[in-house]
């Protein structure tokens, strides 16, 4: 008997999948190669666009039909990112100034391009490369004349295993026949991590040299709730993930009932469950996992993912979609946080030792005003289609907040004599992200309608650690005695002045501190759709005055490891 093997990876898309292996074969290397005749190696090339161009228009239609339309949006980036003159015309330099071969001409585009993805910090945008990496494996087999895997046409019951699935490739995934994926590459907020959420397919990345270690047709348990990977499991332990994937459809079903319900505990607080969204192809996962709104909107996408910076008008009109597709439900809005470490080729910024602590987010934006006005005039006029909430990052002293203010009405002014309307009735909140902020919460509370704690960098700031640094992974943790009371203390100084507040970092999806969270006070809890309905049966389970003795003991512990025997955490 095959001996059993363990290994754990990156839980991206939760759900238990049982099933037979199936490897995604890669294209092989390309060498550069000195062409005589550039002519015909250009028209080669060319006819290549071409051909990805109709590929992608009909992905387009097709996936549209099955993923929905914000899903299928994928394509359409990657069509934008092909005909982009600047990444077209690159590959053709090559050719002609170079005198290289198209499949090599490609190859060094595709890697400049994707390894500035991958050099910024932020995870979302890092996961970026990979559209830009898709497109250039779709060029790429054109160009080899290679039919790629047929992931569409794999038997039921299926594992796939690879490298990294592009967007396209998870596209094809059938959710009736893959019960799993499993690959190398790839992250929680990839578009392939996406997709898969939006089918149900259970996924776990970011385990190394994982083709190598499976081959066609090996029985594998994959656990995406917490990334265990099972490989030949023995009768005992198959029979008792059969029984959880039993457990878990059930439990599946049972939450569609807290669909439609309020999010209200048992002694009466009602509470807003949000969704935390990078685009506008997360909009319909957040809808069908009832999103009482979004507590996260990140602009910065607009920014990121165009070759210029974006005009009023197409941001007015991305900013105008979502506020009509939640109707009149809240809808927060994060100013651009771009800058230091989130790159953008099209703006001229300096490279810094310390990018995270460096020139970024409202930084930026009041430094460059025209830029900041832009954006806050677009939002002003998509406010009157729904319920808009601004939000400004990265905020750590009275003198931003009061400035990031006066250019808001400013642009109100503007407008105004301009003859176009907004709305009058926009919250306008700040980020509580850097200590600073929390510590002076008090009277940052006075002058904003809300406030939003970003715990990802909260807890990195708080504690002096690079949550990208694996070896500090120990540090930089939510069960921090100090973050905690720096959680409980903005919420309380929010409270005393009659604003509410709200929690868009990873922490707030956590169901192990969501009791602790709602005792202190917490009025909003945004994250990622497919923990929604999770968490609102487990707030509607719960007494806030009887959560009291646990907060108190959390906040008055002195370190991780008794907050976690507190919390009964393992």
């Amino acid at each position: 008997m095959d001996k059993v093997i363990k290994v754990k990876g990156i839980a991206v898309s939760p759900g238990i999948g049982i099933g037979k292996v199936f490897i995604k074969e890669e294209l092989p290397e390309v060498e550069r190669r000195t062409i005589e005749n550039i002519e015909n190696e250009i028209e080669k090339i060319e006819n290549v666009f071409v051909e990805v161009e109709e590929d992608l228009k009909n992905l387009y239609e097709e996936k549209k039909i099955k993923l929905g339309e914000d899903k299928a949006q994928i394509f359409k980036a990657h069509l934008m990112i092909l005909q982009d003159p600047e990444f077209s015309d690159r590959i053709r330099n090559n050719i002609k100034n170079e005198k290289m071969n198209a499949e090599y001409a490609n190859k060094l585009v595709i890697d400049e391009f994707a390894n500035m993805f991958e050099s910024m910090d932020d995870e979302y945008f890092r996961q970026r490369a990979l559209d830009i990496k898709d497109i250039g494996i779709r060029i790429k087999a054109k160009l080899l004349n290679i039919n790629t895997s047929k992931l569409s046409e794999v038997k039921k019951g299926t594992i796939v295993i690879a490298k990294d699935l592009t967007p396209s490739d998870t596209a094809q995934l059938n959710e009736e026949y893959v019960n799993a994926i499993i690959t190398e590459f790839g992250g929680e907020t990839s578009h392939s991590a996406i997709i898969a959420n939006t089918l149900g397919i259970p996924g776990v990345m970011g385990i190394k040299n994982i083709t190598n270690e499976f081959k066609n047709d090996d029985l594998v348990i994959v656990n995406g709730n917490d990334g265990l990977i099972i490989k030949n499991p023995d009768i005992i332990t198959l029979n008792r993930y059969e029984e959880l994937l039993k457990e878990e459809k059930s439990e599946k079903e049972l939450l569609k009932e807290m669909i439609g319900k309020e999010t209200i505990s048992l002694d009466g607080k009602k509470i807003e469950i949000s969704a935390n969204i990078a685009s506008l192809k997360d909009i319909k996962n957040a809808l069908d996992n009832d999103a009482e709104g979004v507590g996260l909107f990140r602009s910065e996408f607009i920014y990121m993912e165009n070759t210029k910076l974006p005009a009023e008008e197409e941001q007015f009109e991305i900013y105008r979609e979502v506020l009509k597709k939640f109707e009149n439900k809240p809808v927060v809005i994060r100013t651009m946080d771009i800058g230091g470490d989130k790159e953008v080729s099209y703006l001229d910024f300096e490279k810094e030792m310390n990018p995270f602590l460096g020139y970024r987010a409202i930084r930026y934006c009041l430094d460059e005003i025209e830029v900041f006005k832009t954006q806050l005039k677009a939002l002003l006029r998509a406010s009157v289609y729904g319920k808009l909430r601004i939000m400004f990052p990265m905020i750590s002293s009275m003198v931003e907040l009061k400035k990031a203010k006066e250019i808001f009405e400013e642009c109100k002014n503007e407008l105004k004599e301009d003859n176009k309307i907004y709305s009058n009735d926009i919250e306008i909140g700040i980020m509580i992200e850097v200590p600073t902020a929390a510590i002076m919460s008090d009277k940052l509370a006075k002058e904003v309608d809300f406030f939003s704690i970003g715990t990802n960098d909260l807890i990195q700031y708080s504690t002096a650690t690079d949550r990208m640094n694996a070896n500090l992974k120990d540090l930089y943790t939510p069960y921090n005695p100090g973050v905690l009371r720096l959680i409980n203390m903005t919420i309380e100084n929010a409270h005393k002045e009659g604003i509410w507040v709200g929690m868009c970092g990873s922490v707030a999806g956590n169901q192990d501190l969501i009791p602790v969270l709602l005792a202190m006070g917490l009025d909003e809890f945004s994250m990622a759709p497919t923990t929604m309905l999770k968490s609102r049966k487990l707030i509607n389970s719960l007494n806030i005055e009887e959560l009291q003795n646990i907060k108190n003991r959390v906040l008055d512990a002195a370190d991780k490891n008794e907050i976690k025997k507190i919390l009964n955490i393992n």
